[in-house]
């Protein structure tokens, strides 16, 4: 990936939160309060919490293997051997295929179109008052009135719920009022992926420089047009580089809301596991695997000669895409605004309102929470390690001397990233749960597994991308291999990869939902049984739970990265 696209990616995966200070602060400025001891502090609390998380899962009364499972574990791996290839499944995987990408597509162009509005409207840029001279602006920022300040805040955090709530929830409160309609896998992405596409957009937008925009505002120049044509040039190729990352993560998470029922690939694989039909579910694995090598195949291609978009044939491609989804799933707008949709709307708010606790009171919602908490930092840790381990044997060395050998073991890196990530976390669950008893523990596997073909190809495309002159004046001066590594590309990568582990932490903990649902523990688990149960009430309230406990981790992942900086 291109230093451009890279940077986009960052944006989400330390979000906002660039070596110059925290989200719309400018560089240079230092974090007021630092933690005595740092890493060291943060490091120790790690490793006590991890030890802490699996020794209560080891220690709870009876067993977790679940040794029946072991043979079908067995027999579903051998399958891969005979996938199912007749006629008719074909067809249906076609068909099914054609479906997902269709949620994806039109629910990023959605989610990309809202993040551009909303994006405008809620950086700091935007509230940013009157229009200051050139020896002004600094004191103009740092006495901006208290109302615009107000209004940036009240925008900002009314993308928390929507950013806060797993697609796949957004999936099941849609089925409840559209029912089985193309519309709810588009909009259940749409809605989640507008509202962090928006947060994304803002901070590219605050980190743009600013002097053409100040300059343009000083001389009487509107806001909008200000930013039209000294903000947008400089941002569209972050813009655009991560909305195709968006894009990416749309395919995977289309997947899963079909296995919530919105159909496609999702469903079909339920289907397929329920049934024990272990042929068709490689079938369906190995086409997601095919779809998921296209799709980072194209966005590679679309990144490449140093960050300059192809951007005749990507729009051509875009265009054809959203034409051909609109004219398969054939989406009826019409439904949205009908007098019964309405009504069916208000009875779900009526029944969500107000949230209520579960049964067993607070005490269950605390000891779920506190499961969901420790599967996702179980699930990060493992996968982060991991990740970091494969990734310097993934990244793509284009040096001459590079031995067959070292292609090999490279080339085989990065198709096992492609295999883990290509598979939604439910998969990795319902696998998972042949060998282990339900519980926090096969839940936790699964995100690993899952964050782990995420994290490691991240940090391939970042160890791809670094400075290696210092490791090789090292070698040249007679250091070690491992000093020349330790010195020479260990502080340039170590930030990096701390920023992309954390933000899969934050992400891991709205994924505990969905393998929750297949049985493997935390919130989710409770999620699903109210779900069954009709407890629209005690549905909110869990879901409230997940909203605090992101909110918990991204504070965490914030401090972690301000005392380290």
């Amino acid at each position: 990936m291109s230093p451009s696209g890279l940077t986009a990616l960052t944006r989400l995966e330390s979000p906002g939160r660039q070596p110059g200070g925290q989200p719309g602060q400018r560089p240079g400025r230092s974090a007021r309060w630092r933690p005595p001891g740092g890493g060291r502090m943060w490091a120790a609390a790690w490793v006590l919490v991890l030890v802490w998380s699996v020794g209560s899962w080891l220690a709870e009364d009876g067993p977790l293997v679940n040794t029946r499972g072991w043979p079908m574990f067995v027999d579903f791996f051998a399958a891969a051997l005979t996938p199912d290839l007749s006629a008719d499944f074909l067809a249906r995987i076609a068909e099914a295929t054609l479906t997902t990408l269709s949620f994806a597509v039109l629910g990023t162009l959605l989610a990309v179109a809202v993040g551009l509005v909303v994006g405008v409207l809620i950086s700091e840029t935007w509230w940013t008052d009157g229009s200051p001279s050139r020896g002004q602006a600094v004191v103009h920022r740092a006495t901006r009135p208290k109302a615009r300040r107000a209004g940036w805040l009240v925008t900002r955090l009314g993308l928390a719920l929507p950013r806060g709530i797993h697609e796949a929830v957004w999936a099941l409160l849609l089925l409840s009022v559209l029912g089985r309609d193309p519309l709810v896998g588009v909009l259940a992405i749409a809605i989640p992926f507008g509202a962090i596409t928006a947060k994304v957009y803002a901070e590219i937008i605050d980190e743009s420089a600013r002097g053409p925009f100040e300059a343009l505002r000083a001389s009487g120049v509107r806001r909008g047009t200000a930013l039209l044509y000294a903000v947008a040039p400089v941002a569209l190729p972050d813009l655009a580089s991560y909305a195709f990352y968006r894009f990416e993560c749309a395919v995977r998470s289309a997947v899963i809301l079909g296995m919530v029922g919105a159909g496609g690939l999702g469903f079909e694989l339920v289907l397929s596991f329920s049934g024990s039909r272990h042929g068709e579910v490689w079938t369906l694995i190995f086409t997601m695997v095919v779809l998921g090598a296209v799709v980072d195949r194209w966005g590679s291609g679309l990144r490449r000669a140093g960050g300059r978009w192809r951007t005749g044939g990507t729009v051509l491609i875009t265009a054809a895409l959203a034409i051909a989804a609109l004219v398969h799933l054939g989406p009826d707008l019409s439904r949205v605004f009908t007098a019964r949709t309405a009504g069916l709307f208000a009875g779900l708010v009526d029944d969500l309102l107000p949230p209520a606790l579960p049964d067993g009171g607070w005490s269950r919602l605390l000891e779920d929470s506190l499961e969901t908490l420790q599967m996702s930092l179980v699930a990060g840790s493992i996968a982060g390690v991991a990740a970091v381990g494969v990734a310097f044997v993934a990244a793509r060395s284009g040096g001459a001397g590079v031995g067959p050998a070292r292609r090999l073991a490279g080339t085989a890196a990065r198709w096992l990233l492609l295999f883990t990530r290509s598979l939604p976390p439910p998969v990795w669950a319902l696998l998972a749960l042949f060998l282990f008893l339900p519980g926090p523990l096969p839940g936790a596997l699964a995100l690993a597994a899952y964050n782990f073909g995420i994290l490691g190809r991240l940090c391939a495309e970042v160890v791809e991308n670094l400075d290696r002159r210092s490791h090789d004046h090292l070698i040249a001066a007679g250091s070690p291999p491992l000093s020349a590594f330790a010195y020479g590309i260990v502080p340039q990568a170590g930030g990096r990869f701390l920023s992309y582990g954390l933000y899969r932490w934050e992400v891991a903990m709205r994924e505990t939902v969905v393998v929750g649902v297949v049985g493997a523990g935390g919130l989710g688990r409770l999620l699903e049984d109210q779900r069954v149960a009709f407890d629209y009430g005690g549905m909110s309230g869990t879901i409230l739970s997940l909203v605090v406990l992101s909110a918990v981790v991204d504070l965490i992942s914030t401090a972690v990265r301000r005392s380290l900086r």
